[in-house]
């Protein structure tokens, strides 16, 4: 379905938008971040940290053991399931994995709609409270439009449940692209400079100010402790999650969904190849539409 074009945002470099749905949006080529702090794009911040590379799946598949098989990588299990040598949606999983290079890592958020934004062409970046002051100042420097996804959470009938803490973590990389941009940093941006920040961009950087400051009170972990899904993971004895997810700032490592998908092939590592120029001065991925197999790998800011 063809969306409203009044939806789009379409005048702004800087959009912001919820789930799946909202993912739809993608032009070929921008760079799409996809914010699930709780915590599909947490873990795969503690694991660009460590060096291992993440193949998000849908998590509606049943083959993601099989598919990770085939890619030589280490197949992520329910919560639930998990022991001592096993990796899960768990960040700490990853922090304390040994000898792991490669995961498949499904979720019905964060790796879903990172599976089809890649397919989309998009250039895809997990971005968490972790890593968003990176993630923005990489963003800023690319040259091409911004697609921040906050993916939220789902209600049992499978419908969206917007999660706080993703507009947050969405709001937060939205305010490190703003301040980088010379065009749009800091006043500029808040006071609605056209074409910088959408007005639901400055919605959600907005609330990621507003929680910042609430935090030098409170701290981020309470900050998001107190929120459903903060509470739904401490009851269930994953507080851990939370504490890592509220380690803000704690990571530089800009993990990149890099390389375009080809039809029957999977996410393998890009090749860490250098943005080019354009003639206008505008960066370009040598990976995007070029039929490589990529990987989330770790793109250092610029």
């Amino acid at each position: 379905m063809t969306p409203n074009a009044a939806h789009t945002q379409a005048d702004a470099r800087v959009r912001f938008e919820w789930g799946r749905a909202g993912a739809t949006l993608i032009r070929r080529g921008e760079i799409a971040v996809v914010v699930d702090v709780l915590s599909f794009s947490t873990a795969v911040s503690v694991a660009a940290d460590r060096g291992i590379t993440v193949l998000p799946y849908p998590w509606a598949r049943a083959d993601a053991a099989e598919y990770a098989l085939r890619h030589d990588a280490q197949p992520a299990v329910h919560r639930d399931d998990a022991g001592p040598d096993r990796i899960t949606l768990a960040p700490g999983s990853l922090r304390r994995a040994e000898g792991v290079r490669r995961v498949v890592l499904p979720s019905p958020n964060g790796a879903t709609i990172s599976f089809s934004l890649h397919s989309a062409g998009a250039q895809v970046v997990a971005g968490c409270l972790r890593n968003a002051a990176a993630v923005g100042r990489w963003a800023a420097t690319r040259g091409v439009g911004i697609l921040v996804v906050a993916a939220g959470e789902r209600w049992p009938d499978d419908t969206l449940r917007p999660a706080v803490e993703d507009l947050w973590g969405a709001g937060a990389v939205i305010d490190a692209v703003a301040e980088a941009l010379p065009d749009g940093g800091g006043a500029a941006a808040s006071a609605g400079a056209p074409g910088v920040c959408s007005p639901e961009a400055r919605v959600a950087r907005a609330a990621f100010l507003e929680a910042r400051a609430a935090a030098d009170d409170a701290g981020w972990p309470a900050l998001l402790a107190d929120l459903a899904s903060g509470r739904e993971l401490v009851a269930a004895g994953h507080g851990e999650d939370v504490r890592i997810a509220a380690e803000v700032g704690g990571s530089d490592v800009v993990p990149l969904l890099a390389g375009a998908l080809a039809e029957g092939h999977g996410f393998t590592p890009a090749d860490p190849a250098p943005l080019t120029r354009t003639v206008d001065g505008h960066a370009r991925d040598p990976h995007v539409g070029s039929g490589e197999r990529g990987g989330i790998r770790r793109a250092t800011p610029s």
